[in-house]
């Protein structure tokens, strides 16, 4: 007998396991569902490797050849399952990789995602952080390298860094450890609610832009009532993003539709 869970009550998931187990997640004794992201070379295998230790296995994502890292760990009597997402610099779908990272977290819904950045060159690792909070509300910045930043005289404000992206920002040493009891009481705050995140968003400056994105969020709020993010989906309708498309045409769109009252576990 399935258990069923309220999608609105405080501390319960929020991920769809209809769609995570179509994406080929093993969704059996999970609590919450954390994935990680991140630009290659930053150490986000090392940090993914530091939260699951031995307890993890790979394969294929469901039609590609893209290899899928998952695995889990126990934080405080939960069991949370954790997917380490390809490595890609953006979620603009011009790449498998690229599909398969912003599809997972987009009709995923992972209760977080946690953003591996290198400390060392974190402006450009920052524009794919920006584009994966157009797709979150619940996100973590693990800061990776703070010892290669301090050896190379890079200075981090992490409070500023934090006030501006509206998320938790974790500085982090993963081939020393260090950094990863943080990352993981802070995991849980997300998780359970008990860290509100309040995400930055990136907005245009371009009336027509805005007016053409209002007009199409607009229907896809009719058809989709409920719909995330609406404003984002709307503007990659309006660059041609076919995965959204066939999302629209299979109704898969509709599974993302966070005010559902309830989600069968």
């Amino acid at each position: 007998m399935s258990n069923t869970i309220n999608n609105n009550c405080e501390g319960c998931p929020a991920y769809s396991k209809s769609n995570l187990v179509r994406l080929g997640v093993d969704m059996e004794n999970v609590d919450y569902v954390i994935a990680m992201a991140g630009n290659p070379n930053t150490g986000k295998s090392t940090v993914f490797n530091n939260l699951t230790g031995l307890r993890q296995h790979t394969g294929n994502w469901p039609g590609k050849t893209v290899i899928r890292a998952e695995g889990g760990f126990i934080f405080n009597e939960k069991k949370y399952k954790i997917v380490d997402l390809p490595g890609t610099y953006s979620l603009l779908s011009t790449s498998t990789d690229e599909e398969v990272a912003r599809n997972f977290i987009l009709f995923g819904q992972p209760d977080v995602t946690v953003i591996v950045v290198d400390a060392t060159r974190l402006e450009r690792n920052l524009n794919l952080a920006l584009q994966i909070l157009e797709l979150t509300n619940k996100a973590v910045l693990c800061l990776n390298m703070m010892d290669e930043a301090s050896r190379n005289g890079v200075e981090v404000d992490v409070r500023a860094l934090s006030k501006e992206l509206g998320i938790p920002v974790i500085p982090a040493a993963a081939r020393k450890r260090q950094g990863i009891q943080e990352l993981l009481h802070t995991i849980e705050e997300v998780a359970t609610g008990k860290y509100v995140c309040k995400p930055r968003k990136i907005k245009s400056n371009s009336p027509k832009l805005n007016h053409a994105i209002e007009k199409i969020a607009a229907m896809l709020n009719k058809e989709f009532p409920g719909l995330p993010h609406v404003n984002w989906v709307a503007l990659r309708l309006l660059e041609g993003d076919n995965s959204i498309i066939e999302a629209i045409k299979s109704g898969d769109l509709g599974n993302i539709n966070v005010q559902s009252p309830q989600i069968q576990v």
